[in-house]
């Protein structure tokens, strides 16, 4: 039924517990899963070296961070021999990143976690889970922490 399973991580232990159902059900679908890191832009922009350093540090410690929250799922998924490609983009919207992720590689499935915050604090934080069931044309497997 699900040949490509699009999977968003951040490197917590809600997205290795979403992670943990993707392989599970990649597995029993023969099926791909795409894992996807979505980097947010440095948050300044300024200008002189400092911002320059500020930048480079930036990256190279967030590249590091998608480096191993994409090896955990990639860990997952060769203990149950499922099929896995890696990826990082750099978004300003994490939710459009996985959209237009999904879009591009052509899965028909999303798999990923959410805290499941209510409320104010729902309203305050938003939730990139409930902005991706918004707006995506395909399914998506919310796994609740």
């Amino acid at each position: 039924m699900f040949k490509k399973i699009l999977l968003p991580t951040d490197g917590s232990a809600l997205a290795h517990k979403a992670a943990e159902v993707a392989a599970e059900l990649a597995q029993s679908q023969g099926a791909q899963i795409i894992g996807l890191y979505v980097i947010d832009p440095f948050p300044f922009i300024g200008v002189g070296d400092a911002s320059a350093v500020g930048l480079q540090a930036y990256m190279s410690e967030v590249q590091a961070t998608a480096g191993q929250a994409l090896a955990d799922v990639r860990k997952l998924c060769e203990a149950r021999g499922v099929s896995f490609a890696g990826d990082t983009i750099e978004r300003g919207s994490p939710y459009e990143g996985i959209l237009e992720t999904a879009k591009a590689e052509a899965c028909d499935l999303i798999v990923m976690g959410s805290h499941g915050r209510k409320g104010m604090q729902a309203l305050i934080l938003g939730s990139v889970a409930q902005k991706v069931l918004t707006h995506a044309g395909l399914p998506v497997m919310v796994i609740k922490g």
